[in-house]
C-alpha cells in the first residue's frame, strides 16, 4: 500500500485525535501546526460542503501540499434541521460548547420527536483535484448531558443501535457509529485505489 502525507486542515485537537486513531497505517497526517501554519480558516458559508472545501482550498493554496478537511454538522429533525453548518456557533461566536448544548436542549422542551442525525463532509485537494466524502450517524438526542468523554455535542446524542451517549464511549467505542469514521472510511478507500495518472474516485 502507497504511504501518503496529507495536510488535516484543522485547529480542533479534537478531531486530529479521533483521525489519527481512524487512519492509523500507510499515511501521515501532519496537522497545521506540524505544516507550521497558524491561521483560522473561516467558515463563511452555509453548507458542511462549502465550508469543507474552503478550508481545504485554503491550505492547498498556501501550501501546494495534498490535504483535506472536514466540517461536521448536528441535524435536528424537529428543529429543521438546526444547528446544522452553526453548530459550533450554535450559541454565539465563542464557540461555547457548554452554552451550545444548553440552547440545544432549550430549543427541544417539549418536542417529543428527538431524532437527529451528525452528518460530516470531508473535502480532500488531491493535486489540482478536489473530492468529497460523506458520512452520517443517526440518533437521538437526550434531555441532559451523560458521559465525560467526546466534545462538541457528543453528551446529548445517542446513536441508534446504543443506549450510550458518544461521551460515554470510548474512542474505539464511538469509531464504531462515528459519522466521521464513515467520511474518513471513503477517503482511505480513495486514496488506496487512487491512480496517480488518472486520479478517479473508484465505484
Amino acid at each position: 500500500m502507497a504511504t501518503h502525507t496529507l495536510i488535516f486542515a484543522s485547529n480542533n485537537q479534537h478531531k486530529v485525535d479521533e483521525i489519527k486513531k481512524i487512519i492509523t497505517t500507510g499515511f501521515t497526517i501532519l496537522t497545521l501546526a506540524d505544516a507550521g501554519i497558524n491561521i483560522d480558516i473561516a467558515e463563511p458559508h452555509d453548507t458542511l460542503e462549502a465550508n469543507a472545501s474552503e478550508k481545504a482550498t485554503v491550505i492547498h493554496k498556501l501550501t501546494n501540499q495534498n490535504c483535506f478537511s472536514e466540517d461536521t454538522g448536528l441535524e435536528v429533525t424537529a428543529l429543521k434541521g438546526e444547528p446544522g453548518v452553526k453548530s459550533a456557533r450554535y450559541a454565539g461566536e465563542s464557540r461555547d460548547v457548554n452554552a451550545n448544548i444548553d440552547k440545544l436542549l432549550h430549543n427541544l422542551q417539549g418536542q417529543h420527536d428527538r431524532r437527529a442525525r451528525f452528518r460530516t463532509v470531508v473535502a480532500l485537494m488531491w493535486h489540482t483535484h478536489e473530492y468529497c466524502f460523506e458520512g452520517e450517524c443517526t440518533g437521538k438526542i437526550i434531555d441532559a448531558p451523560r458521559g465525560g468523554q467526546g466534545f462538541g455535542y457528543d453528551a446529548v446524542f445517542v446513536p441508534d443501535g446504543s443506549d450510550k451517549t458518544f461521551a460515554e464511549m470510548t474512542m474505539d467505542e464511538k469509531n464504531r457509529f462515528s459519522h466521521r469514521r464513515k467520511a474518513i472510511d471513503k477517503l482511505v478507500h480513495f486514496l488506496n485505489h487512487v491512480d496517480e495518472q488518472r486520479v478517479t474516485v473508484p465505484a
